[in-house]
């Protein structure tokens, strides 16, 4: 059994980043793991380094 889906949030901006949607605008398809998307990926509404995303509970 794989573990329960995630949401990220960028510090900056607010942008969500929920593990189960995606992200299709990004090439990100749903189911994508947070862990899975390289390091030099970008928040895309305010180009903030994924480094500086929280993990958060909606």
């Amino acid at each position: 059994m794989s573990a329960p889906y995630k949401t990220w949030q960028c510090r900056t901006c607010g942008y969500i980043y929920d593990e189960a949607e995606g992200d299709a605008g990004e090439g990100l398809v749903p189911g994508t793991r947070w862990a899975d998307i390289p390091e030099s990926w970008i928040c895309p509404l305010c180009g903030t380094p994924k480094t500086e995303f929280d993990m958060v509970e909606l």
